[in-house]
Formats: structure tokens, sequence, C-alpha cells
């Protein structure tokens, strides 16, 4: 089997996302200009993890007709190698030590050879572009979950032969819920690995399902539209049962896990108030109270205020977040103060979800 270390000592050839900057060129630890902020929790220096940035590979892209740029629909700072400084200055200023960067599926319709192709071209560059910044970035494999039994090789060898640390996953493919009988095969192998699958809403979910009650002012196509779109998924996978078949998964919800956390105890009554639509047991089929699945799984701490936070923790657990800020896209500067500002959080949680956390779900050491 090939490891990580062998890949990238063969492939010298790869471009895209490898980056050639000036940490190689002169032997420094840092690109950016920018003075790095060093974030602190009662005096000790405390590591911070960003488990929601995004990036893209131009060349993968290319296999479908796709490219990055200010004529595209995808933004120029989603191409790492071109902008590697300007990442790296952005996470320096917010205090961002690593981020676990991830792609947003655009094959999910792709034919199988081509999704194929694109899958690994994708986990190549992003196995590299760690390797140039191994401080820096760690990296979500991405899958055809499309194709399942093709997903759940590339995860393996992304995981095993890449050193990728988990999966980066829609919050549905092509109309079909995560949990989906026939993506079971993918899972297994997710709590085989034990690694870290992050679920990132697409548009071509509820967006796309309700757009016309999502036109007009206030980007609703993504403020309710992406935030409803994890509800529904994170939903499923808990009344289907998949939780209860795969009770090891770990799982990370975009945005907070979208609405649903903000109103868990939903979840436990509709059973209770409408048994005929949960046939099997007083929940349905699944063996616990929906809450209880709830507090399973993370949560990202995209919700943009320190109480917004307190009441995520207060129904989670402070344990169950971590950071995230959706880099590239400029929906926040402040994760880390948000944290640190958060109501009755002890050092112990802040230096949790800072980074304690997702540095063991991400297997990251030191």
């Amino acid at each position: 089997m090939t490891t990580r270390r062998e890949f990238l000592g063969t492939s010298t050839a790869l471009t895209g996302l490898a980056f050639v900057g000036c940490e190689l060129l002169a032997g420094q630890h840092a690109c950016a200009q920018t003075k790095r902020r060093e974030t602190t929790v009662a005096g000790k220096r405390a590591i911070v993890i960003d488990v929601h940035a995004h990036c893209l590979v131009p060349e993968a892209m290319a296999l479908m007709g796709l490219k990055i740029g200010a004529t595209s629909s995808f933004r120029p700072d989603l191409n790492m190698i071109a902008t590697v400084q300007q990442r790296l200055a952005a996470m320096d200023a917010q205090g961002i030590d690593i981020q676990a960067l991830s792609i947003n599926p655009f094959w999910d319709k792709a034919e199988r050879d081509v999704a194929e192709k694109v899958i690994q071209l994708q986990n190549e560059k992003l196995a590299e572009a760690c390797a140039a910044h191994p401080d820096r970035f760690v990296a979500f494999a991405t899958v055809s979950m499309n194709f399942p039994d093709l997903a759940v090789k590339q995860l393996e060898d992304g995981v095993k032969k890449l050193g990728l640390r988990g999966a980066s996953i829609g919050a549905s493919v092509n109309g079909a819920e995560l949990s989906d009988p026939k993506f079971h095969p993918f899972w297994a192998k997710v709590e085989e690995l034990g690694v870290l699958v992050f679920i990132h809403p697409q548009a071509d979910g509820a967006t796309a399902q309700l757009a016309s009650r999502l036109k007009g002012n206030g980007y609703l196509s993504n403020i309710i539209g992406f935030p409803l779109e994890t509800s529904i998924a994170l939903s499923h996978l808990i009344f289907e049962g998949t939780l209860d078949k795969f009770p090891k998964l770990k799982i990370c919800g975009a945005h907070g896990g979208g609405f649903l956390p903000s109103y868990m105890g939903r979840s436990d009554m509709g059973c209770l108030t409408l048994p005929a639509a949960c046939a099997g047991g007083t929940y349905g089929p699944i063996k616990k109270k929906p809450t209880e699945y709830l507090k399973q799984m993370y949560y990202d701490t995209m919700v943009f205020s320190p109480e917004g936070i307190r009441h995520l923790a207060a129904e989670v657990g402070a344990s169950q977040l971590v950071v995230g800020t959706d880099y590239p896209f400029p929906w926040t500067k402040t994760a880390v103060d948000e944290v640190l500002a958060t109501p009755g959080f002890s050092d112990a949680d802040k230096v949790a979800v800072l980074g304690g956390t997702a540095a063991r779900l991400l297997g990251i050491k030191g």
C-alpha cells in the first residue's frame, strides 16, 4: 500500500494546489506579511482549528468544463495556489492556526469515469497542499457519493494513502437523503476508519426546491436554504436509524447544524404528537429520543455571536462544538473572539472549542 510520504515523494510533478512560496524557498515558517495572532486562554497558548474552510482544484474542475475566476461563479480566492499568501494572511490576522480544507461537491451529476478522475486529482492535490504547509493545513477527502462503492474506495485511499482526515460531503446527493440505505457501505467505511465527515449544504438541495419562496431581498437562498438543507439531512440520519446502525459515526454539521439544534425539543415532540407518523415505536424505529442523537454529533460555531454559541452549547454540549469560518466567503472574521466571549464557557471549554476537539477528531498532534 502506498503511504502518503511515498506518494508525495514520487509526485513532484503535481501542480494545482501545490505551494511554492517563501516557506520553501527561504526556509521560513510563514509566507504572509501579517503578524500572526496567537490565541491564549488563562495565559496559555491555545491552538485554533477552522473546520470549515473551502478551496478548489482548477485542473479537476477543467475535467468538467468548469473554471475559477471573475467570469465564473467560483471565487478566484478559492484557488489556493494563486492566493496562498492571502489565505495565510487572513488566518494569521484572525488567529486561525490550522484550516481543514474542504471542496463543495460539483461532480455529483458527472458520469462515473469523470467523477473518478476528478476525485483522484482533487485528493492528490489536497494531500500535496497539506504536505507543503503541514503546520497550517489538513484536508477532508472528496468522494463520489453518487457512486457509493466508489466513494468507499476513495475515502479509504484518501485516508490511508494520502493522509487526508475524513470526508466532506453534501447534505443530499441528487435528491437522495444521506440516510438512504444505498449509502450504508459509505457510512460503514467511515465508522471503520474512525474519521470525521463534514456535511455542507449545496445549492441543489432545499434552496433549489424552494427557489420561488426564497426570491427577493436578504440572500434567503443561503441564509434560510442552506441551514434548512442541513437540518433535513441530520433529521433523516436520526429518524431513519442511520445513527443507530452506525453508532460510532463522527459527523459535523456546517453552520451550527442548521436550524435543528436551536429547535431540537420539537424533534422529541413530533412522534408523541402524531404517533402515526412514527411507525415502529415511541419515536419510530430509533432506539433513543431524537435529541440524544443530536448530542453525539458535532457542529461548527458559525452562528455569529457569543450568545448564539452559548445557546448551541447549552443544547448539545460545548464538547460538540468546533470553530468554523467558511473561508474565503466573508461571513465572519471574529470566530475566535466569539468563542472567547461566550457566556458560561470555562477555560477548558474555550480550549476545546477553539481547537482541542477538532485536533482529536482530525488526528492533529502537537
